[in-house]
């Protein structure tokens, strides 16, 4: 990816293929369930049932989501004890998230709304 596009302006090629894997995460992510989600486990380890409760959700509307998630490599299960605790897997995507939703915030249509940003 470091090579240059032979243009001369020193612009990394990427190809179409990558280009359609960058695309792909941030389809993950265009859901507001799913983006909710990784907001939460962005900022602790949760199992289904308290991700529920906390983005509003069906538990099986959840766990479908989850399930998605976790397909594409966004998040991953541990067992403790008899639950699965969900992880957010890579740290890229995390501040990806938190940057998408602090800019979301700073937006002037966003100052008089309240969001995911005032529960923290």
């Amino acid at each position: 990816m470091h090579a240059t596009d032979g243009s001369g302006t020193g612009r990394p090629e990427v190809s179409p293929q990558l280009l359609q894997g960058a695309a792909a995460r941030f389809g993950m992510l265009a859901s507001t369930m799913r983006l909710h989600i990784m907001w939460v486990l962005a900022h602790e380890d949760m199992d289904v049932g308290g991700l529920a409760d906390v983005v509003g959700g069906a538990l099986p509307a959840v766990s479908q989501q989850l399930a998605k998630l976790k397909l594409a490599g966004l998040v991953q299960a541990r067992r403790e004890g008899r639950r699965m605790v969900y992880v957010a897997a890579d740290p890229q995507v995390v501040a990806m998230v938190r940057l998408a939703v602090e800019q979301a915030a700073a937006t002037p249509a966003a100052q008089g709304q309240r969001g995911v940003m005032g529960r923290g």
